[in-house]
């Protein structure tokens, strides 16, 4: 479903960074444990943690304990913030990549579905420029179709036309 909220948006990018190299599934039963751990994912807060947090972080149980990708969260929230303060909305600059509406995708068999598009490539690399890390190209598609930047629903699903319908309206 299209995500327009700021602060869902980048949620849901630090978790697709954590999911990389896992099931999804993994993510989705630790999501909770990830909000507590992260304390709500705010990122003023995460963009000020330290050594202490960091260890902290890879000693709960509750989350997937990669350093590195604990590390890039704390990165991604000063990314984060470094774009609100050069007054750049984090969600009108991801959103703008498919001229605001979601992309329309007619798949017919999950197969063809692909790991990433000329699209990701782009906001893969515009994402790095501005600091962030664990986007590559493959991450931020598995984060455009979680957040609705692109239906990839198969045309057979019960949801492919809601969010078309939806993305219409938009």
């Amino acid at each position: 479903m299209p995500e327009r909220d700021a602060r869902t948006l980048w949620e849901k990018l630090i978790l697709d960074g954590f999911q990389a190299g896992l099931a999804w599934i993994t993510i989705l039963r630790k999501r909770e444990g990830f909000r507590t751990a992260f304390e709500g994912f705010d990122p003023e807060v995460i963009a000020r943690y330290g050594e202490a947090d960091i260890a902290r972080l890879m000693a709960d149980p509750g989350i997937v304990r990669a350093r590195l990708k604990i590390e890039g969260s704390v990165k991604n929230a000063r990314a984060y913030l470094a774009m609100r303060d050069r007054g750049e909305g984090f969600s009108d600059f991801l959103w703008a990549f498919v001229d605001g509406a979601p992309v329309q995708n007619r798949w017919r068999a999950l197969r063809e579905i692909p790991a990433q598009t000329p699209v990701s490539v782009e906001m893969s690399k515009a994402l790095k420029a501005r600091g962030f890390t664990f986007v590559g190209p493959v991450i931020v598609y598995a984060f455009m179709q979680a957040t609705g930047l692109v239906n990839d629903h198969v045309v057979d699903c019960h949801r492919w036309d809601d969010v078309r319908q939806l993305g219409e309206s938009l």
